[in-house]
């Protein structure tokens, strides 16, 4: 993979940090601290719900109080409340593969080498003659089609920084103020939330996505409600049944006063309740009762899009997800083929995604979006790849998206000092109009100078 090694070490700090208690690595000269660094991160099991999550703030949430918590926002959500996901493309997507002007004469004399061309599979971008779909996002062109994919291909913001880390901590704050340690989902959540209602905020990943991160609500990480399990090597079939039929058995054992005991005890009968209760999301074959067929990949970004459909149908009360795209999008070698196969998976679970939500009568509770921290260079570099660039693309997914693109691809000919595209809609904007256009929220409340953005058309 050629990703750069300021990319390989930001990404390093930050999984450092969102693991809190793990030894915390030190924030390099010049790198903002990201968002969520210091939330106190706690284990819990809800035993009435079967879910193993990962809780942050909420320091006075106790176990039962969030199970109550929980299932009291169930039925204050109702069958309609609004779900944002937003889905990370990480490293810097290069947009102008993504959705390319193939007979530009201009994006072929800047890549000579890396320029995609139109071929009789290629699909038009219905839009702008001048365009044409990624082949491989051929899934995210159907959407399209039925008006469900709203595309910003210029978006970004003025005088971009070329970081990884200071560009992608901007767009997870929701300012371009490197001072900030909450998100802008989470600021949200601070002020639209419940104070016993982790899962508003769910976190579909090993830790706390920046986004999500709070300043008192709690919020919450899983890496999916298929992934518990008791595993002991050499052990399977009907050795694994008794062995998990013993660990039931703890759990009926009398502490009789001791309290290292109880504590076992207790453990071993939660762990076998939580156990019993996952049981049908464990289950390969039923993929989590999908009505739809989702990508086969290493990678746990289908899992986590299947999960997630579930967990929705299941009605548990969600508002706010974050979850991060298979894929090496800090493309500064090979780009064809690093990009080509996260592309593929990416857009063959959102389509799987959203077609599964649609099957559930979902579909008019969730709008997804999609999004990078920034664009890359026009112009190819010499290890046939592109370096960090300034204006990239986004997309609103969802039946509730406006379905047509916002703004247009940034004009070749007028490049930026640096050699790069230059943005025309801004990501506080977009951020602007999901909050108050989709979670029906007071964005000046939540977004740092929120009024000078114009809220734009993404949803219908």
């Amino acid at each position: 993979m050629g990703c750069c090694d300021e990319h390989t070490r930001s990404e390093a700090l930050r999984r450092g940090i969102a693991l809190a208690g793990n030894g915390l690595p030190a924030i390099e000269p010049g790198m903002p601290t990201p968002a969520g660094t210091g939330l106190d991160r706690r284990s819990f099991l809800s035993r009435s719900l079967g879910v193993a999550l990962s809780v942050y703030g909420g320091a006075a949430l106790l176990p039962r109080a969030l199970e109550v918590g929980i299932e009291d926002a169930m039925a204050a959500a109702g069958p309609n409340g609004k779900v944002l996901v937003s889905v990370f493309l990480d490293g810097g997507a290069d947009s102008l593969s993504m959705l390319f002007p193939g007979e530009d004469a201009r994006y072929r004399k800047l890549r000579p080498r890396l320029a995609l061309s139109p071929t009789a599979a290629s699909v038009r971008f219905s839009e702008d003659p001048r365009l044409w779909w990624h082949p491989a996002l051929a899934p995210l062109a159907a959407l399209h089609a039925e008006g469900k994919v709203t595309v910003l291909p210029g978006i970004g913001y003025t005088d971009a920084n070329q970081s990884h880390f200071t560009s992608r901590h901007f767009w997870e704050v929701g300012a371009t103020d490197e001072r900030l340690q909450s998100g802008w989902m989470g600021r949200y959540l601070d002020r639209y939330g419940r104070g016993d209602n982790p899962l508003q905020g769910l976190s579909l990943d090993w830790s706390l996505q920046p986004s999500l991160a709070t300043k008192a609500k709690p919020v919450a990480s899983i890496d999916g409600p298929d992934r518990f399990d008791f595993w002991t090597r050499g052990v399977w079939g009907s050795v694994e049944s008794r062995m998990i039929a013993a660990i039931g058995g703890l759990g009926s054992v009398a502490a009789r006063g001791d309290a290292a005991l109880d504590q076992a005890t207790r453990a071993a009968r939660q762990s076998h309740l939580l156990y019993r209760q996952l049981a049908p999301f464990r289950k390969k074959e039923s993929g989590f009762g999908s009505p739809v067929a989702y990508p086969q990949s290493d990678d746990s970004f289908p899992r986590r899009l299947a999960g997630l459909a579930a967990m929705l149908a299941a009605g548990l009360p969600l508002r706010c997800v974050a979850l991060t795209a298979p894929g090496a999008y800090d493309t500064h070698d090979s780009q064809p083929n690093e990009l080509d196969e996260g592309l593929e998976v990416t857009a063959a679970s959102l389509f799987a995604f959203q077609r599964d939500l649609e099957a559930r009568g979902l579909a008019d509770r969730v709008v997804t979006l999609v999004w990078s921290e920034f664009g890359r260079r026009p112009e190819e570099n010499g290890s046939n790849g592109t370096d960090h660039g300034a204006a990239g693309i986004a997309f609103v997914m969802g039946t509730r998206a406006s379905g047509h693109m916002v703004g247009e691809l940034p004009d070749l000919s007028r490049l930026d000092r640096d050699g790069n595209l230059r943005p025309n809609s801004d990501f506080r904007a977009l951020y602007r109009s999901l909050i108050e256009g989709w979670l029906g929220g007071d964005a000046a409340a939540v977004l740092p100078g929120a009024k000078a953005f114009r809220p734009i058309p993404i949803l219908r």
